[in-house]
């Protein structure tokens, strides 16, 4: 062979899956999308109001503040180091796109890599405002569900059953890969 010659990618190992059942493929997609959801539903209840955890009249689109509800209600160690947030518009705006964009992403399938890690910061901020916990010594849904956010992330589960095996293909994940 020469120097400039080339050996062909192996399509095999292009398509070869992480996990090698399709039934755990499903479950984790499946796991991912509930994620997805729990997050989008959020970001919609706060910002329509729509009577779960957000009254109407306290929606973000008629004038209401996303994280007062939350942070306001602290009474922990470092409750205090959130007050400035409490109805800040920056932490308003930070909050809902996040909420959104990490949804949207888990949904779709589409930047896994930064929904996972933007999802797991603010899970973990979550975690943190809310010590010590009043149930629980330690353990709480944010901690599991930002586990399981790492693990769908290394399980490739955005490409069953969303579109991550087409956004890992395209030329700008593919010159960036974090955004994978």
């Amino acid at each position: 062979m020469s120097a400039h010659t080339t050996t062909p990618r192996n399509t095999s190992e292009q398509t070869r899956h992480v996990v090698g059942s399709p039934v755990a493929r499903h479950a984790l997609a499946l796991t991912r999308l509930s994620i997805g959801w729990i997050f989008l539903w959020a970001f919609l209840d706060k910002l329509l109001g729509l009577g779960f955890s957000t009254p109407a009249e306290e929606a973000w689109l008629n004038g209401g503040s996303p994280t007062t509800g939350y942070l306001s209600s602290l009474d922990g160690v470092f409750a205090g180091l959130f007050d400035p947030m409490i109805g800040a518009v920056w932490a308003d705006v930070l909050f809902m796109v996040g909420l959104g964009a990490i949804g949207a992403a888990l949904m779709s399938g589409i930047g896994q890599r930064v929904a996972t890690v933007t999802g797991v910061l603010l899970l973990m901020l979550m975690y943190v405002a809310a010590l010590p916990l009043p149930s629980n010594p330690f353990l709480t849904d944010y901690i599991v569900m930002s586990l399981a956010l790492i693990g769908l992330l290394y399980a490739d589960s955005a490409k069953t059953l969303g579109l991550g095996r087409w956004w890992s293909s395209t030329s700008l994940v593919q010159r960036f890969p974090i955004l994978r």
